[in-house]
């Protein structure tokens, strides 16, 4: 389906889990029993929807396949599948992380060539 889904989170909440050796995801991740991640096609709305105007982010790349059966896709927004991780994540799936810059507009800019980086 796809290799890479992403995840936007604080950088100081990156910073800790860099330091634990695992992800466990932000408070909202916590509150749900499992992380909430995005696709390439829906990391932007999930910026805009969830994360407007705030700074300080980072846009985090993981491969899929370590994940396992862990990662369920379940529908969400108007029933669209979207990637649910239900563990802690290891450090070992990250693909890449990068900033997630605001624009002028308190948008949000994606990296580019971010759809053909999802499916690299």
């Amino acid at each position: 389906m796809h290799e890479l889904i992403f995840k936007i989170a604080p950088k100081a909440l990156w910073r800790e889990a860099e330091a634990e050796g695992v992800f466990r995801g932000a408070p909202v991740d916590e509150k749900d029993g499992f992380i909430h991640f995005s696709t390439a096609e829906q990391v932007a709305e999930t910026a805009r929807k969830h994360f407007a105007g705030q700074e300080e982010l980072l846009l985090i790349a993981v491969r899929t396949a370590p994940l396992g059966e862990r990662l369920r896709w379940e529908p969400s927004r108007g029933g669209a599948l979207f990637p649910h991780l239900y563990a802690p994540m290891p450090l070992s799936a990250l693909a890449w992380v990068e900033e997630l810059p605001l624009n002028e507009d308190g948008t949000h800019r994606m990296p580019a060539g971010l759809g053909r980086a999802a499916r690299a």
